[in-house]
């Protein structure tokens, strides 16, 4: 930080003096000259005293702040000029006591009580009659004009609160875009902090903001996936979507639809849909817990999809019994091969869409795929077949070429090999070699994968054993990648069943570990 000259402060101490509150044209025209050396000024100060530990350090460091400040803050030409209005405020907010000891600490309290005096009119105007709240939005629009210099100090975080759930309630559009602009960027940076219900107001009010935070979101999954791919659960609840979603349709329709278009554009990104399948839990866990007479119908969050497929795929598997599972998932593919037959008898535009609508349901609701894998690592022959075909259809939804039956078959191929390979002792190196080939040179890679690393986590051997496997098979740093999500997506099913195992946890450990370090 530059330092504050003892010259600089005796300049801008004698041109406050003079310039006092005199309104003559000479007064104002020495004043509009000197304003955007004033404002570097300012800018110097306001670092200083951002470093200060106190008010008292601050006075002590710089004496000649509070009377510059005073005498500036009736200057009609700088109060009217923008930046330099919020360079003053937040200089004066950096002086702010809880208990002050002073006449300059007690005028920078009374601005603050000012901001609480308006907080308490803003969130009366909210109890009180839509006419009231109408005749308030001249003001609320003043004073978040006010607010635009000082979002980032912490004492306006219930003001900007109030303004926003004011705003939303009364379904008008009194607050102007650069005070929404600077809260959302200030949120994103981390320079403020507000209140769940502030920040989900921000997003009914603003949907720029709400694809911002679902955006953001994306980006810091597939930045981090060391991190994410630990705690994706953890990570997609704290960013509070989920939440905001169960409470308001049009933002999980929102959310839903900038990971849609996402997915079209890279459908293979395993992260990509273990997101997708994460937030729709996270989602879905909020909505069941909401009252009955509170919660909007399924059908709203999902309009676009067969009404058949709902009920099937939106309950979780933690509802289910166990025992059930396998007819349970036998329904899901009956229904999800009864949409694909328009397709694959030539039907029009309307019957590929059903099919992709279908298909991201069930990308959705990734986690009945994943039960699927869990049960194949068990299953006899006589049951694979459609659990199979659900992890074809999942890694495979279009069948160009009637590809669809080529991906079953390989499907096939590679469960065929997996049971020999995890529950023959000791391992067959036929069978090794053999998914390690599928692994590196089919198109079914991310499918072979998923079945893998099921066969890894379920599987009764020791760890030794499957940990060994592990290390020979999955060799390249990019199917690693992979591997780590598709454990994520496993991690957060286990999460929230009704019961926990604790070997295929420690095992799910133990692999991750695994994959990160070699």
């Amino acid at each position: 930080m530059e330092a504050v000259s003892d010259t600089d402060v005796q300049f801008w101490m004698a041109k406050a003096m003079n310039w006092g509150e005199d309104t003559s044209c000479s007064a104002l025209l020495d004043t509009s000259r000197h304003l955007g050396s004033l404002r570097s000024f300012l800018q110097q100060v306001l670092q200083g005293l951002q470093q200060m530990r106190s008010t008292s350090e601050a006075m002590k460091t710089f004496p000649f702040v509070g009377q510059f400040l005073g005498r500036l803050r009736w200057n009609p030409c700088v109060i009217v000029d923008e930046r330099s209005q919020r360079l003053l405020l937040r200089c004066l907010s950096c002086l702010y006591s809880a208990e002050p000891l002073n006449a300059v600490e007690l005028k920078a309290n009374m601005w603050i009580k000012v901001v609480s005096l308006m907080t308490e009119e803003v969130i009366k105007s909210c109890d009180g009659s839509s006419n009231t709240a109408r005749c308030l939005n001249g003001n609320i629009h003043t004073m978040a004009t006010a607010c635009v210099a000082l979002v980032t100090c912490p004492q306006m975080s219930p003001l900007i609160g109030a303004l926003l759930k004011h705003s939303m309630l009364c379904g008008s559009s009194c607050l102007n875009q650069e005070f929404i602009k600077e809260i959302n960027e200030a949120l994103i940076s981390k320079r403020l902090v507000l209140e769940d219900e502030a920040i989900v107001n921000l997003w009914c009010y603003s949907p720029t903001c709400l694809e911002g935070a679902a955006v953001s979101l994306l980006e810091s999954v597939l930045s981090d996936h060391e991190t994410m791919t630990q705690s994706l659960d953890k990570h997609v609840n704290d960013s509070l979507l989920p939440r905001a979603s169960a409470h308001h349709c049009h933002i999980f329709l929102t959310v839903n639809e900038i990971y849609r278009n996402v997915l079209t554009e890279i459908d293979e990104n395993l992260a990509v849909r273990a997101l997708i399948q994460v937030f729709t839990a996270c989602f879905l866990q909020r909505l069941t817990g909401q009252k009955p007479q509170d919660r909007l119908p399924l059908r709203a969050f999902f309009p676009n999809v067969t009404s058949c497929l709902l009920a099937p795929l939106l309950t979780a598997p933690s509802e289910v019994p166990r025992e059930a599972w396998l007819d349970h998932l036998s329904w899901i593919r009956s229904l999800l091969q009864s949409v694909t037959e328009n397709e694959e008898a030539g039907g029009d535009v309307r019957a590929y869409q059903a099919v992709f609508e279908a298909w991201f349901l069930l990308v959705q609701c990734g986690y009945w795929v994943d039960t699927a894998a869990e049960l194949l690592v068990l299953a006899v022959p006589e049951n694979a077949d459609s659990l199979l075909w659900l992890l074809t259809f999942f890694h495979h939804p279009t069948n160009r070429g009637h590809q669809r039956s080529q991906q079953t078959a390989v499907a096939r191929e590679a469960w065929t090999h997996l049971r020999m390979l995890f529950l023959t002792r000791p391992p067959p190196p036929r069978h090794l070699s053999a998914v390690k080939e599928l692994l590196s040179s089919s198109l079914s890679a991310n499918l072979v994968l998923h079945l893998f690393l099921n066969f890894t986590v379920f599987s009764h051997g020791p760890v030794s054993i499957i940990t060994e496997i592990t290390d020979k098979v999955l060799t390249e740093a990019a199917v690693k990648r992979k591997a780590l999500w598709i454990l994520a997506s496993i991690r957060c099913r286990l999460n929230s069943a009704a019961t926990q195992d604790d070997r295929v946890h420690s095992r799910l450990r133990t692999l991750h570990d695994t994959l990160l370090q070699t």
